[in-house]
Parts: C-alpha cells; structure tokens; sequence
C-alpha cells in the first residue's frame, strides 16, 4: 500500500515539472550569448537587439503597477539611471510582457504616455504581450534587469539592487548592482556580481 501511494505520488510531481512553466522557461546564461529577438516599441517601430551589436544594452522589466516598481519610478530613481547611461552611450530597453487583461499591459498608445508622464529615458519602452521574449530570457520579476556586454555577451541578469523592498527610503542604503556593473564594463573591467536574485511582482505572463 506505501509503495502504491509513493508511486502515485512520484508520478504526480514528476507530472508537474513537466508541465510547470517555471520547470521549462527558457533562462538568460550569464557568460553566454544573448539570444536575439524582435519587438515594436509604443511607437510601432521594430528594434531588434542585433541592431545594436557592439554596444551595452540593459533590459528592463517593466510593470507599472507593481509597487516595486513604483518605488524605483514614483522616487525618479529608475529613470536617473536610464538617462545618466543613454548619456554614455548605453542602450536600455524597457519591456513589457504583461497580458491583455493583466496587471501592467499596456497598449502602444498609454505605453508612450507612461514615458511622458515619469519623465523616463529608455531608448524605447517594447511590448511583449504574448510574452514571448520574457520567458526566452526567463524574467520572473518586474523590474528584472539584464545586461549585455559591447560583445553580445549576457553579463548580468538579477535584481536591481539588495535590498528586497517597496520602501523607497530603502534606495539610498541600497548596492545597486546595475550601476557597479555598467560602470564596471565602462572602465573595461569585468562584472564582479554576475547575477543575484530578482525580486518584484512576478510578470503577468498570458
């Protein structure tokens, strides 16, 4: 009887990780290669990411309806770094894979407001729907951050910053990992923390 329900247990779980979604989502490798894609922006225009060969990009996931990612829009602090890096010649790319109908979709049309209304700087805000590129990448949270080094080499792929937290209060105290790693590539040198746990709403995938 105990090996009975041991088997049918096992069977179960083993059902279950191969149908989780969370078990079979695809994850951007720090050390390898980016893989590329191609979406529109709130503008209709198509950037794919192999236009910018030999620069650093940062994907952003974005959701503006998480509280996480208020407290780093609502303090000015998301957009600060857009615009001190687009400055220095880095491309960064906001990405949103919520679903119609989810928390954080949005249409072309309020996608390029929301930009006008934080006074944000991404070189364009891309919509992801299907949300087919944020599970080619495995972004798991809003804001999840990636960045690929001038070679198209994946160098980051974690967490804003360490400390896991709505308070913007919190911003100051914080190592932000995103700013150590691009001026760390800036400077020529190699990233010194590669990855750390994202952290924020989950991404409101269909």
């Amino acid at each position: 009887m105990k090996r009975g329900v041991l088997l049918a247990v096992t069977l179960f779980v083993g059902f279950f990780l191969v149908l989780s979604p969370l078990a079979s989502a695809a994850e951007a490798v720090v050390g390898k290669p980016a893989e590329d894609f191609t979406l529109p922006d709130s503008t209709g225009k198509i950037h794919s990411l192999s236009d910018h060969k030999g620069k650093i990009v940062v994907l952003e996931w974005l959701n503006h309806g998480c509280p996480f990612v208020k407290k780093h829009y609502n303090s000015g602090n998301m957009q600060k770094l857009q615009k001190m890096y687009a400055e220095k010649g880095i491309v960064w790319f906001s990405i949103v894979s919520s679903a119609p109908g989810k928390q954080g979709y949005m249409t072309p049309e309020e996608a390029a407001e929301s930009v006008k209304h934080h006074k944000a700087s991404p070189k364009a805000v891309l919509l992801d729907p299907e949300g087919t590129v944020g599970k080619l990448y495995g972004a798991k949270t809003t804001p999840h951050m990636f960045i690929i080094d001038s070679a198209g080499n994946m160098v980051y792929n974690g967490g804003i910053d360490d400390i896991r937290s709505t308070n913007p209060d919190d911003i100051a105290k914080a190592k932000n990992y995103v700013r150590m790693a691009l001026d760390e590539l800036l400077a020529g040198k190699e990233v010194s923390v590669q990855t750390s746990q994202p952290y924020g709403c989950s991404v409101k995938y269909k």
